[in-house]
């Protein structure tokens, strides 16, 4: 954790430089509440898909339970990434067990592509605004990881809800790549460097049947 904390810190430096404002905040900011429900969620999610493969694989979607499996670790590297962040500025993170209900794979892949619905058009914009204004950056950069990576998401889960419908989920990807640093998540082997932390493709995540 101190060394990702670290790796995490300078590419903030790399990517503000100049910027005096990183740290600067209280911690009963509007942000640092923001970065709790954040961490809750993200910690969430990772366990709720980790349950989703286990179900896909006893179904028979060995693919399916591939892309949960990538998504659960790309959801607890933003996870990782909220609580160093919480940690920097003075916040407390939060200590709770996630609930999860797991049911069948259509239905899990449905309630997924909800879930990051959700993320991408109301939760994660709302509190990149707020970091904006009080001016954290080391909070929007961990919060447009999470946004970024959870756009790709969705969309690999409409495409497997898409492909289960048409009875034809031996079409979905077999390999997947998930970026250590900010969980973005590709089908496919990992590039020369990540798209959105510019992570090189030795620090990557790789998962394949």
């Amino acid at each position: 954790m101190k060394t990702k904390l670290v790796y995490f810190i300078a590419l903030v430096a790399i990517s503000f430089t100049g910027v005096t404002e990183v740290f600067a905040t209280g911690t009963n900011s509007n942000t640092v509440k923001n970065l709790q429900e954040a961490y809750v969620g993200e910690s969430t999610a990772s366990a709720k898909y980790a349950a989703f493969s286990k179900k896909a694989r006893e179904e028979g979607y060995l693919r399916v339970a591939l892309l949960f499996e990538a998504a659960s670790k790309a959801e607890s590297i933003h996870a990782s990434n909220h609580k160093a962040v919480l940690k920097q500025l003075g916040g407390n993170v939060p200590k709770f067990n996630p609930q999860i209900e797991v049911k069948s794979t259509m239905e899990n892949l449905k309630i997924a592509f909800e879930g990051e619905s959700y993320e991408i058009s109301t939760m994660y914009p709302d509190f990149l605004k707020k970091a904006q204004e009080e001016k954290i950056q080391l909070a929007l950069i961990s919060l447009n990881y999470a946004y970024k990576t959870e756009m790709k998401h969705k969309e690999m889960y409409k495409k497997a809800i898409e492909a289960l419908k048409s009875n034809n989920e031996k079409s979905l990807p077999e390999v997947y790549s998930v970026c250590s640093t900010c969980g973005n998540t590709y089908d496919s082997k990992a590039p020369e460097r990540c798209g959105i932390s510019m992570t090189p493709q030795e620090r990557f995540i790789n998962f394949s049947l």
